[in-house]
């Protein structure tokens, strides 16, 4: 009787273990504005039928890391498990007076930027979690800058797999060329969250991605 009981116990402990390994942690960086979570929530909603956070013009709407456990993406016959981590915008410097051109007043713009600051942190402890990770760039804006580089560099060093997502590829002056000579060492795929745009040929890039973890 004991050792049948120790047994169960063993494999539960196992079957959790596979079980966890299963789950992977995706993670979207990226600067502010390019579109994180409107990809989180366009995957939320391809595949559950909800969306993970709010989205808004404003920067920075996105001030704390949010996830959604247990999302099944299937792509051609095959099925993956993901934790899906939307972070804050990544900026090497947030001023509050970067808020006041939203209407927004004072005393609120202060709060905010302090969050945001103190999210930005947060971002870069959570990479040490992740298997993988999208890094969500605007399409339309140029690649080169501090901030990329910054986010780039942080997952370089902890040999991070990376799919960059060049995002907003409905509107007229995106460039994808451009963010692919800014960083050739990464696959690059151009997508719309906001109208679905190329998202069986993300899917298929996401795959690609976790294959090997």
């Amino acid at each position: 009787m004991v050792v049948k009981i120790f047994r169960n116990f063993i494999q539960r402990i196992f079957s959790n273990i596979f079980d966890a390994k299963k789950e992977m942690k995706l993670g979207f960086y990226g600067p502010p504005n390019a579109g994180k979570t409107s990809l989180a929530n366009r995957i939320c909603k391809d595949f559950t039928g909800e969306e993970l956070g709010s989205v808004s013009k404003v920067p920075h709407e996105t001030r704390n890391v949010q996830f959604k456990e247990r999302v099944e993406i299937a792509y051609k016959n095959k099925k993956l498990q993901f934790k899906l981590i939307d972070t804050p915008g990544i900026a090497t410097k947030i001023d509050y007076e970067d808020f006041l051109k939203y209407r927004i007043d004072k005393k609120d713009a202060k709060k905010r930027a302090k969050e945001a600051t103190q999210g930005v942190i947060e971002s870069i402890k959570w990479l040490d979690d992740m298997d993988a990770v999208v890094v969500v760039l605007d399409a339309n804006e140029n690649p080169y800058n501090q901030v990329n580089i910054t986010i780039i560099g942080n997952l370089a060093a902890r040999k991070i797999p990376v799919l960059i997502a060049a995002n907003k590829i409905d509107l007229k002056k995106a460039d994808i060329k451009k963010i692919e000579a800014a960083f050739p060492e990464y696959e690059t795929v151009g997508i719309s969250a906001k109208t679905g745009k190329n998202m069986e040929e993300f899917y298929e890039s996401v795959f690609k991605l976790v294959k090997n973890k």
